[in-house]
C-alpha cells in the first residue's frame, strides 16, 4: 500500500474549493444549460496537468487520474452542477448575477468539492495506486436527469466503486449522515383525466359528474398509503392538482388530477401505480364513467450497497475521530428524489449527506428557496470526506 501524509493538502485545496464555490455560484445554469459552467470546471481540471478531461455529454465533464504506483480498484466520484430558475434573494456579496437563476440547492459546492478532491488527489498522483474517476453531472434537477445520460454515454465502464453526496442545510453542521440501504425514493408524478357527460346544474340526473367522480378518486387514493401497503413499508401519494369546470350552473363532464408519489423501493412503487389503476377504473366504471391514469417514472431510489456501505462508515469513523466538530450517524432515508441512482443501479454505490447548516441555533433556510445558503466550513468536512474515502477503497493509505 501506498501510505500519504496529506492533510496540508486537504487544507490549502480548502481555500481553492471556496473560491470555485463562489465563482459558480454568481454564474449559475439551469438543467441541460450548463455549458459555461462545464467549460470553467473543464479548464480548472485542465491546469492540473495529470487529469484527462473529456465531456460524456454536451454539458458534463468528466476527469481521470491514473495512480502512477501501480492498478488498483478504479472509482468513481459524482458531483451534479446544474442550478434552479429562482430568483436569489441572500445578499451574499458573491450573489448570483444571472436574473431568475440560483444555485439554490447547494450544487455549486458540490462542484467545487470535486474539483478539491481532484486537485488533491492529482498532487498525490506519484504515490497512489489505483484510478480516480471526476463526473461532473449535468441537469440532476429536471427528469429524466444527466446521470442517465452519462451512464449511457459509458462512463462507468471499468469502475468498482461510486460515491455521492449531498450538503444539506437543514442538518446540523458537523453530522455526516451515511445510511444503510434505501437513501432516496422513487420521484414519480401522475396525471388522471376522468370523462364524463355534461349537464345542467339543475338536473344532475342527467348529467355525469366527472368533478364529483374525482373527488372520490382522490379520496380513495389515500387510502393506499394508510390500508393497502404494509405499515412497515414507505411511500406517498400526493394529490397536487384539481381541476374541473368553469362555469356556476353546469356540470362538467370533465375532471384532471394530478400529483406526486415517493416510494423506497420500487416494488412499493409498483405496488402503488396498481392500485392507482385499480382506484381510477372502478370507481369510474361505477358510475358510468371512464378514468384514465398516466403514470410517468421518475428517478428510481437510491439504495447504498450494504458492504460497501459498512466500509465506508468505518473508515469515516477513523478519518473523523479526532475532530470534535464532527458526528458521524446512521441517518434514516429520505422520500426526496435523486438521479444519483441512475450511477448506483450500475456499480456498486454510496450517497451520503454532509450537515451544512449555517445558523447554529438550529433555524435553516431549506433547499430551493431564494434565500438558501450553506457553511462553507462543510465543504472542508465534505472534501476531507471524499478524499479519505477514495484513497481507502482503491488500496491507499492516508496518514
Amino acid at each position: 500500500m501506498s501510505k500519504i501524509t496529506s492533510t496540508k493538502i486537504i487544507e490549502n485545496t480548502y481555500k481553492q474549493i471556496i473560491n470555485w464555490r463562489r465563482y459558480l455560484h454568481q454564474y449559475p445554469e439551469l438543467s441541460f444549460k450548463e455549458h459555461k459552467t462545464a467549460q470553467y470546471i473543464s479548464d480548472q481540471l485542465n491546469e492540473l496537468e495529470n487529469i484527462e478531461v473529456s465531456h460524456p455529454t454536451k454539458t458534463s465533464v468528466m476527469g481521470r487520474l491514473q495512480g502512477k504506483k501501480g492498478s488498483g480498484k478504479t472509482i468513481a466520484i459524482r458531483a451534479d452542477i446544474d442550478a434552479l430558475p429562482i430568483k436569489e434573494a441572500t445578499n451574499l456579496p458573491f450573489a448570483s448575477k444571472v436574473d431568475g437563476v440560483m444555485h439554490a440547492c447547494g450544487h455549486d459546492g458540490h462542484a467545487a468539492i470535486l474539483l478539491g478532491t481532484a486537485k488533491v488527489l492529482s498532487e498525490l498522483q506519484d504515490t497512489l495506486i489505483g484510478e480516480f474517476i471526476f463526473l461532473f453531472q449535468h441537469a440532476e434537477e429536471v427528469p429524466p436527469g444527466g446521470a442517465k445520460e452519462m451512464v449511457e454515454a459509458g462512463v462507468l465502464d471499468g469502475v468498482d466503486y461510486v460515491l455521492g453526496l449531498h450538503l444539506w442545510s437543514t442538518v446540523p453542521f458537523g453530522e455526516i449522515q451515511i445510511t444503510k440501504g434505501s437513501v432516496s425514493a422513487a420521484s414519480d408524478i401522475f396525471d388522471i383525466t376522468i370523462e364524463g357527460k355534461s349537464g345542467h346544474a339543475s338536473q344532475p340526473d342527467s348529467a355525469i359528474d366527472a368533478l364529483a367522480i374525482g373527488s372520490q378518486i382522490i379520496s380513495n387514493l389515500q387510502h393506499i398509503t394508510s390500508r393497502v401497503m404494509s405499515p412497515l413499508d414507505s411511500g406517498v401519494v400526493s394529490v397536487t392538482r384539481f381541476h374541473s369546470g368553469d362555469a356556476y350552473n353546469v356540470i362538467p363532464d370533465r375532471a384532471h388530477i394530478g400529483g406526486s408519489v415517493r416510494a423506497l423501493t420500487n416494488d412499493v412503487r409498483e405496488q402503488i401505480k396498481e392500485s392507482m389503476e385499480q382506484i381510477c377504473t372502478h370507481i369510474a366504471i361505477a358510475h358510468n364513467a371512464k378514468a384514465t391514469l398516466t403514470y410517468n417514472y421518475g428517478y428510481d431510489p437510491i439504495v447504498n450497497n450494504e458492504d460497501l456501505t459498512e466500509r465506508i462508515l468505518e473508515n469515516t469513523k477513523k478519518a473523523f475521530k479526532d475532530d470534535e466538530r464532527i458526528k458521524v450517524i446512521q441517518s434514516p432515508p429520505m422520500l426526496g428524489g435523486e438521479d444519483f441512482s441512475a450511477f448506483s443501479n450500475v456499480v456498486p454505490g454510496c450517497y451520503v449527506g454532509i450537515g451544512a447548516m449555517k445558523n447554529e441555533n438550529g433555524t435553516a433556510i431549506p433547499h430551493h428557496h431564494p434565500q438558501f445558503d450553506i457553511s462553507e466550513d462543510s465543504l472542508f468536512i465534505a472534501l476531507k470526506y471524499y478524499v479519505t474515502t477514495a484513497l481507502d477503497l482503491t488500496g491507499n493509505t492516508l496518514l
